[in-house]
């Protein structure tokens, strides 16, 4: 029998020496690092909705995306009589 989930749950865990603290509560759970505030925070409904991975997807394929030459952002050149060329 499975008990219900009404406050939230906390849990310390380590990953390779590091050690962080998962809760987990009615809304969705945070993965923090220990001793911090800011971490990593899900709802459920993103969860089974799929936009979990999608957004992990989605960062993946920036982190291989080249990246953009400069000259892209750089003003059209000027001519002798300041006209654009």
């Amino acid at each position: 029998m499975t008990t219900k989930l009404g406050s939230p749950l906390k849990r310390e865990f380590a990953v390779d020496g590091v050690l962080y603290t998962l809760t987990i509560n009615p809304e969705g759970f945070k993965l923090t690092p220990k001793g911090k505030r800011i971490g990593h925070e899900m709802a459920w409904r993103s969860l089974l909705s799929g936009e979990a991975a999608l957004a992990t997807a989605l960062n993946a394929s920036l982190a291989k995306a080249p990246a953009v030459p400069s000259t892209a952002t750089r003003e059209p050149s000027r001519g002798r009589k300041g006209r654009l060329a």
